[in-house]
């Protein structure tokens, strides 16, 4: 049921980001902002309802519903579980390595360098 309902989500976004491309924008966008501009061109004015609008709308409806569905499921535990949240296992033990004992070693003889 998680899987499914995931997957659909996944398919809503990608459906959701087709139709928000491909709306034509308000035009003006934050340069507007300018000096001179009325408050119908800074609201953005009444615009006509279409397709793209109301399926937007719908797909996002959908994405907010589903993702809500989901972080519901998610608490119950349910759904897999993050790997964050599993317990680690316990570390084998290391047995410790006997010592050796060195044998004593002299240290290397420096040289002198030889004046000539």
């Amino acid at each position: 049921m998680f899987t499914f309902l995931l997957i659909l989500l996944i398919l809503d976004a990608i459906l959701l980001t087709v139709v928000v491309l491909l709306q034509a924008g308000q035009g003006g966008g934050l340069a507007s902002l300018g000096g001179g501009a009325s408050t119908d061109s800074f609201l953005g004015g009444r615009q006509a309802v279409t397709i793209l609008t109301k399926l937007s709308w719908w797909c996002g409806g959908i994405f907010l519903g589903l993702s809500l569905l989901l972080a519901g499921l998610g608490t119950r535990g349910s759904a897999p579980r993050s790997v964050l949240e599993q317990q680690a296992p316990a570390p084998a033990p290391v047995a410790p390595l006997p010592l050796q004992e060195q044998p004593a070693t002299q240290p290397p003889a420096t040289q002198t360098p030889v004046p000539r």
